[in-house]
Protein backbone atom coordinates (compact mmCIF):
# COMPACT_ATOMS: atom_id res chain seq x y z
CA UNK A 1 0.00 0.00 0.00
CA UNK A 2 1.37 2.95 -0.71
CA UNK A 3 1.43 6.08 1.34
CA UNK A 4 -0.29 9.29 0.50
CA UNK A 5 2.07 11.75 0.23
CA UNK A 6 2.70 15.06 2.98
CA UNK A 7 0.45 17.57 1.54
CA UNK A 8 2.85 20.63 2.93
CA UNK A 9 5.80 18.57 1.34
CA UNK A 10 5.29 16.68 -1.30
CA UNK A 11 8.88 15.64 -1.95
CA UNK A 12 10.09 12.09 -1.41
CA UNK A 13 12.47 12.10 1.64
CA UNK A 14 14.98 10.06 0.20
CA UNK A 15 16.11 12.51 -1.77
CA UNK A 16 16.64 15.25 1.40
CA UNK A 17 20.15 14.01 1.68
CA UNK A 18 21.32 14.35 -1.35
CA UNK A 19 19.80 18.16 -1.91
CA UNK A 20 21.11 19.17 1.96
CA UNK A 21 24.49 18.45 1.03
CA UNK A 22 27.24 21.16 0.55
CA UNK A 23 29.16 21.85 -2.84
CA UNK A 24 31.55 24.02 -1.34
CA UNK A 25 31.48 27.65 -0.12
CA UNK A 26 30.72 31.02 -1.80
CA UNK A 27 32.66 33.86 -1.91
CA UNK A 28 31.27 35.31 0.93
CA UNK A 29 32.03 31.94 2.98
CA UNK A 30 28.48 30.85 2.79
CA UNK A 31 28.47 27.44 2.70
CA UNK A 32 25.97 26.15 -0.52
CA UNK A 33 24.04 22.96 -0.88
CA UNK A 34 22.96 21.10 -3.95
CA UNK A 35 19.58 22.13 -3.86
CA UNK A 36 20.33 25.79 -3.67
CA UNK A 37 22.96 24.83 -7.04
CA UNK A 38 20.11 23.43 -9.08
CA UNK A 39 17.76 26.42 -8.52
CA UNK A 40 20.03 28.65 -9.08
CA UNK A 41 21.36 26.88 -12.25
CA UNK A 42 17.28 27.65 -13.16
CA UNK A 43 16.49 24.48 -12.65
CA UNK A 44 13.57 22.54 -10.46
CA UNK A 45 16.05 20.48 -7.74
CA UNK A 46 13.34 17.93 -7.11
CA UNK A 47 12.72 17.17 -10.76
CA UNK A 48 16.65 17.09 -11.59
CA UNK A 49 17.51 15.00 -8.53
CA UNK A 50 14.53 12.39 -9.65
CA UNK A 51 15.86 12.42 -12.65
CA UNK A 52 19.06 11.17 -12.09
CA UNK A 53 17.46 8.38 -9.58
CA UNK A 54 16.62 6.53 -12.33
CA UNK A 55 20.14 7.28 -14.50
CA UNK A 56 22.64 4.98 -13.40
CA UNK A 57 25.42 6.38 -10.97
CA UNK A 58 28.43 6.79 -14.13
CA UNK A 59 25.61 8.64 -16.20
CA UNK A 60 24.34 10.73 -12.82
CA UNK A 61 28.15 11.01 -12.48
CA UNK A 62 28.54 12.78 -15.78
CA UNK A 63 25.21 14.84 -15.84
CA UNK A 64 25.94 16.25 -12.49
CA UNK A 65 29.46 16.38 -13.11
CA UNK A 66 28.34 18.79 -16.17
CA UNK A 67 25.63 20.80 -14.09
CA UNK A 68 28.19 21.26 -11.26
CA UNK A 69 31.05 22.87 -13.91
CA UNK A 70 28.24 25.51 -15.30
CA UNK A 71 28.19 26.59 -11.40
CA UNK A 72 30.20 29.87 -11.24
CA UNK A 73 29.08 30.84 -7.51
CA UNK A 74 31.62 28.36 -5.89
CA UNK A 75 35.11 28.49 -6.73
CA UNK A 76 36.08 25.50 -6.13
CA UNK A 77 33.54 23.78 -8.31
CA UNK A 78 35.71 25.35 -11.30
CA UNK A 79 38.67 22.97 -10.72
CA UNK A 80 37.27 20.17 -8.62
CA UNK A 81 33.25 19.55 -10.20
CA UNK A 82 34.11 15.96 -10.92
CA UNK A 83 35.19 14.92 -7.75
CA UNK A 84 32.31 16.71 -6.18
CA UNK A 85 29.56 14.87 -8.15
CA UNK A 86 31.83 11.53 -7.51
CA UNK A 87 31.08 11.86 -4.06
CA UNK A 88 27.32 13.88 -3.99
CA UNK A 89 26.23 10.75 -6.32
CA UNK A 90 26.79 8.83 -3.03
CA UNK A 91 24.23 10.46 -1.49
CA UNK A 92 21.45 9.40 -4.05
CA UNK A 93 18.95 6.67 -2.64
CA UNK A 94 20.47 3.39 -3.63
CA UNK A 95 17.72 1.29 -4.65
CA UNK A 96 16.81 2.92 -7.97
CA UNK A 97 14.97 -0.67 -9.16
CA UNK A 98 12.57 0.23 -6.35
CA UNK A 99 8.99 0.60 -7.49
CA UNK A 100 8.09 3.30 -4.71
CA UNK A 101 10.98 5.28 -5.63
CA UNK A 102 10.76 5.28 -9.19
CA UNK A 103 6.94 6.28 -8.89
CA UNK A 104 8.22 9.01 -6.51
CA UNK A 105 10.70 10.22 -9.27
CA UNK A 106 8.04 9.48 -11.48
CA UNK A 107 5.78 11.91 -9.82
CA UNK A 108 8.16 14.44 -8.91
CA UNK A 109 9.38 14.38 -12.78
CA UNK A 110 5.89 14.81 -13.91
CA UNK A 111 3.20 15.42 -11.10
CA UNK A 112 4.55 18.87 -9.57
CA UNK A 113 2.96 20.86 -12.69
CA UNK A 114 -1.00 19.08 -11.84
CA UNK A 115 -0.30 20.06 -8.28
CA UNK A 116 0.52 23.95 -9.19
CA UNK A 117 -2.45 23.64 -11.60
CA UNK A 118 -5.03 22.56 -8.91
CA UNK A 119 -4.01 25.19 -6.68
CA UNK A 120 -3.99 27.73 -8.96
CA UNK A 121 -7.78 26.51 -10.10
CA UNK A 122 -9.12 26.44 -6.53
CA UNK A 123 -7.50 29.94 -5.74
CA UNK A 124 -9.61 31.13 -8.98
CA UNK A 125 -12.85 29.78 -7.77
CA UNK A 126 -12.08 31.41 -4.69
CA UNK A 127 -11.34 34.52 -6.29
CA UNK A 128 -14.60 34.37 -8.53
CA UNK A 129 -17.22 33.15 -5.33
CA UNK A 130 -15.14 36.52 -3.12
CA UNK A 131 -16.08 38.75 -6.20
CA UNK A 132 -19.34 37.79 -6.78
CA UNK A 133 -20.12 37.81 -2.94
CA UNK A 134 -18.64 41.49 -2.96
CA UNK A 135 -21.31 42.48 -6.26
CA UNK A 136 -23.96 40.72 -4.95
CA UNK A 137 -23.69 42.04 -1.55
CA UNK A 138 -23.90 45.54 -2.35
CA UNK A 139 -27.56 45.83 -1.99
CA UNK A 140 -30.57 46.73 -4.70
CA UNK A 141 -29.60 50.98 -4.12
CA UNK A 142 -32.81 51.22 -2.17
Amino acid sequence: MMAQPNLLNPHPPEFGQFLYASVGEDRNGYVVTVLSTLARLGLDPWKETAELVTLGRDDARVRLGALLARFRDVPALSSDHGRIARDLIQLLPEDRASGRLKRAATEVAIGHQGTIGAIWAVLAIIFALFQMFMVGGSGSGE
